[in-house]
Order: structure tokens, then sequence, then C-alpha cells
């Protein structure tokens, strides 16, 4: 698990091995991210995929990293026993 500390950029971006700036889709799963936060919500479905998603706010106030690789994971990645981050697939 990871040590909860916060990523610097854990609310404007997801976790970079998870969803890029440059990937399709990119801007409408950050709008509905943003629309889930200001309406409380405690996550929302991926536009592209119909996936649920979890909000970056919901997973930083559960208080503890799942080590599953949450697109919105707001705490700084976990290294492997190699010394390379953990290579989830699940969003």
């Amino acid at each position: 698990m990871a040590d909860n500390a916060l990523r610097c950029d854990w609310f404007d971006r997801p976790r970079p091995d998870r969803l890029q700036p440059t990937s399709p889709g990119y801007p409408a799963a950050m709008a509905a991210h943003r629309r889930a936060v200001a309406g409380g919500s405690i996550g929302y479905a991926d536009p592209r995929s119909g996936l649920f998603v979890m909000t970056a706010v919901y997973l930083r106030d559960r208080g503890w990293c799942c080590d599953r690789g949450c697109r919105h994971c707001p705490y700084t990645p976990t290294p492997d026993i190699s010394g390379s981050e953990s290579e989830q697939t699940n969003e």
C-alpha cells in the first residue's frame, strides 16, 4: 500500500499511466470528473467505456491507496520490489 503521500497534481490530473492528456476522450473524461466532484458524487461513468471511475476526492477522503491503479488515485505511486512503479491494469 502507498504511504498516503498525495501527488502534487492529484486533483487536476489523473495518473499518467491511466489516462494521458493526448488520449482520445481525455477532455470528456476530465469534464465528467469535474462534474462528479462538483456534485459530490463518488465517481462517474467514463464517457468512452461506460465503466465506473472513482473521483480523486473520494479516493483521497478514503485515506489509503489500494494499489489497483485507479485512474484518479491521489497518492504517490508505490514502487514494486524491482524499484519500478507498479504496473496495474485496473481503472
